[in-house]
């Protein structure tokens, strides 16, 4: 286990045989990032230093150079074959295509090797790459402590993210809406790989280099691929099942992305991107998070759809490499045929896997006829109230299958109270053929109903203060946010409404 900065510095390879920088030069460009003057720790997540291998008490013990490194800020000479990397890829950004996009902002600096899981370490904000377009390469601090929060809160929720090891900041002003200081936040994942890196192959007619992309992908993560009748067939096939089951846990936390991309799809099935994302306070089924969303395109009931759509792009990207062993007659009929059953499958996942996740959420055990429309009732009502997504679940499981004695905590969370009324004899008559008691259903039901999210406001308040140089905020979120599940009486605080000031909070693609 690395004991110092350098030694965590010298884990960190960009140059490991099989990696995705093995590719060579068609799938990325090698270059340093662009440093940022007088770095500084602004947080620091224990578990992700763990996943690497190192003490989080690193940055602590150097924070001069643990700040350095991970601004990007050269420490030592990169021989050229093992500079920090920027993919290129494409994708469609609201429904639309816009050609060659990559890593505009984001520099890989390599993986780690821990055990045998090989995890790369990615900076955001790093500076301009080739794929900057007309951006300058930077992250915000407000951004940075946004990603690197959710990042780790979606971990500890369940719900299958990158990671985020933490945020480097820096005086240097950034121009956005307004004037703010840069920050460089430390990502971690598997595979950064998108639906998006596919596109640029195949929108680019280099099937080779497709093929190339698409053996990496099955090699290192789908495995069980290699050996299917068409292993690029299975490819899609297991991505539309991760890609349906992550839309149904976002939907079942109410989060909202706000840019669901093609370029912003992980081939892993993870939720990767943080930007203008949301946990909804009043439930509202078409809220829209992303301020530059203008159509609505990525709202909250859309997501699902949003998902699908965006695995069609993935499918079409793959179609040159599907059918090999299809005779050449009526190939291109067959191959469109699989694709297309492929596809259709999003639903059989997605379906029973929301099911699941509502049935978790009001507390029943056992499944039955009539589930799903007792699940949509409640979000009918809750919608109509706008009753808050997060208090009303958590709250639910107070409630006796007896009587109304324990209804007043979520009941109160609806204007209506008839509807609310009316909605709970049905869940009670439900209850009435489940074989668990009060007290065993309350438990399992907190172990799915987070009573702390990352709201908004809770965000905002910490940034505010990092702004200040006081950090202390986003440290006491982050252990918050490690256990959503308890208690935690002593952050009680944290579990309420929003204040009336947080229904100003907008959060745009700059975010």
């Amino acid at each position: 286990m690395p004991q110092s900065m350098q030694e965590v510095a010298e884990s960190i390879l960009s140059n490991r045989p099989g990696s995705f920088a093995s590719l060579g030069p068609a799938f990325l460009t090698r270059l340093p990032a662009t440093p940022v003057p007088d770095p500084y720790v602004v947080a620091v997540s224990r578990e992700a230093a763990e996943l690497l291998g190192f003490d989080a008490r690193i940055a602590e013990e150097e924070p001069t150079a643990f700040a350095a490194y991970f601004a990007g800020n050269p420490t030592r000479e990169w021989p050229p074959e093992a500079l920090p990397y920027a993919a290129v890829y494409s994708g469609h950004q609201f429904g639309v295509w816009a050609g060659q996009l990559g890593d505009g902002r984001a520099l890989t600096l390599g993986e780690v090797d821990r055990a045998g899981a090989r995890l790369e370490v990615q900076l955001k904000g790093a500076g301009r790459t080739p794929y900057s377009r007309m951006g300058d390469g930077r992250a915000v601090l407000r951004s940075s402590i946004r990603e690197f929060l959710c990042s780790e809160a979606m971990h500890h929720l369940g719900i299958p993210t990158t990671r985020s090891l933490g945020v480097i900041g820096s005086d240097l002003p950034v121009r956005r809406e307004t004037i703010e200081t840069a920050a460089i936040a430390t990502r971690i994942a598997p595979s950064f790989v998108r639906f998006g890196n596919f596109e640029h192959f195949y929108a680019n007619e280099r099937v080779d280099d497709l093929k190339t992309l698409a053996d990496h992908v099955i090699e290192r993560f789908y495995p069980q691929c290699r050996d299917a009748d068409d292993p690029y067939l299975a490819l899609l096939d297991e991505v539309v099942r991760r890609t349906a089951e992550l839309m149904a846990q976002w939907q079942g936390v109410g989060f909202c992305h706000g840019v669901m991309n093609t370029d912003n799809m992980s081939i892993l099935g993870l939720t990767i991107d943080y930007g203008p994302f949301g946990f909804m306070d009043g439930f509202n089924a078409h809220h829209i998070c992303n301020h530059s969303d203008t159509q609505g395109r990525y709202s909250y009931s859309r997501q699902p759809q949003v998902g699908y759509w965006n695995l069609f792009c993935l499918a079409q990207a793959l179609v040159p490499l599907v059918g090999a062993k299809l005779p050449e007659e009526g190939r291109a009929e067959r191959v469109v045929e699989e694709a297309q059953k492929a596809l259709e499958r999003y639903k059989t996942y997605f379906a029973p896997a929301l099911e699941d996740k509502m049935r978790a959420k009001l507390g029943l055990e056992t499944a039955r006829e009539g589930d799903d429309k007792l699940a949509n009732g409640l979000l009918e009502i809750m919608h109509a109230n706008r009753a808050d997504f997060t208090l009303t679940f958590r709250n639910l499981s107070k409630l006796a299958k007896a009587d109304a004695s324990g209804d007043a905590p979520v009941r109160d969370f609806f204007l209506d109270r008839a509807a609310f009324d009316a909605w709970a004899v049905q869940y009670r008559e439900r209850l009435a053929h489940e074989p668990r008691d009060d007290a065993a259903r309350a438990a399992a039901m907190n172990r799915v109903n987070p009573k702390f999210v990352l709201r908004n406001h809770l965000a905002e308040q910490a940034i505010r203060q990092a702004n200040e140089k006081d950090f202390s905020e986003v440290a006491r979120l982050l252990d918050l946010l490690r256990r959503p599940f308890d208690e935690q009486p002593e952050n009680e605080a944290y579990a309420g409404l929003p204040p009336d000031w947080a229904s100003d909070l907008e959060v745009s693609c700059s975010s």
